[in-house]
């Protein structure tokens, strides 16, 4: 088995021998040996492995509007840290040497779910976040430390892009207790061409935050000149989250330089 290969859940065997990875709505179908988009999630005898479970490509104390929230413990400060690879193919991607990285040398970091917990408690953070890449794609090891993390009464946020399927959804938000979700845009053209995906689950997510969570969640939208801000779109992207989130769900709008 791979180095630092953990045995990942989300996935079922196809009848043509395929394994189809059930963790976004990529469902990337592998034949042995083969990776995921996200690069980190591979398939292995049978199974289906997440070579980055318990490694990180860095570890830093920030202050928590640095993920950003502006409403959840203000002033606090938090553990960040992510690990390699990413779902989403965002052209614009501002991590991208993290986010797009196929160098697993990269994860220099090597941290259990509990030494990242005493981490936090020691450097008198109020909450770890997973951050830098997307938590979705490694799911397994952030929900695992999380609970390491509520045993010691520290919060967990989940800095993501939401693109995730309903049942690992459903786990994942059980373990965290705030979330960023970056609202890329609000067309599904702007998603396909400029981030390999669609917009579809990403607003699954947010209602399913809103509806059926106690997870407290903030709205970024990074407005990217000539590509997302027309006057259009951000009111048919402010109208919905009126509609489908209520009045009181703030939508931070941050600009790109052209």
């Amino acid at each position: 088995m791979e180095p630092d290969a953990y045995p990942a859940r989300y996935w079922h065997l196809l009848e043509d021998g395929r394994i189809q990875c059930d963790l976004c709505p990529r469902d990337c179908k592998l034949h042995e040996g083969q990776r995921g988009a996200c690069f980190v999630r591979m398939r292995e005898a049978d199974q289906m492995i997440l070579t980055t479970y318990g490694r990180s490509s860095g570890f830093c104390i920030d202050p928590i509007e640095k993920k950003p929230l502006n409403h959840f413990y203000p002033g606090s400060s938090v553990l960040s840290f992510g690990t390699a690879g990413c779902n989403l193919a965002c052209k614009f991607c501002q991590n991208w040497d993290i986010s797009k990285s196929k160098d697993m040398d990269r994860l220099m970091d090597q941290a259990s779910p509990e030494a990242i917990a005493v981490a936090a408690q020691q450097a008198l953070c109020k909450s770890v976040a997973f951050t830098y890449n997307d938590p979705v794609i490694f799911a397994e090891y952030a929900m695992d430390v999380a609970d390491a993390c509520h045993s010691r009464g520290i919060q967990t946020v989940a800095v993501t892009a939401g693109y995730m399927r309903e049942q690992p959804r459903r786990d994942f938000y059980a373990k965290m207790d705030a979330a960023n979700v970056d609202l890329k845009a609000f067309t599904d053209d702007f998603y396909f061409k400029l981030t390999g995906s669609r917009l579809q689950p990403v607003l699954d997510t947010l209602t399913y935050l809103k509806h059926k969570t106690s997870v407290w969640f903030e709205i970024t939208t990074l407005l990217i000149p000539g590509h997302n801000d027309s006057d259009q779109e951000i009111t048919a992207l402010s109208q919905w989250v009126m509609k489908e989130l209520g009045s009181r769900c703030a939508v931070a709008l941050l600009g790109l330089p052209p």
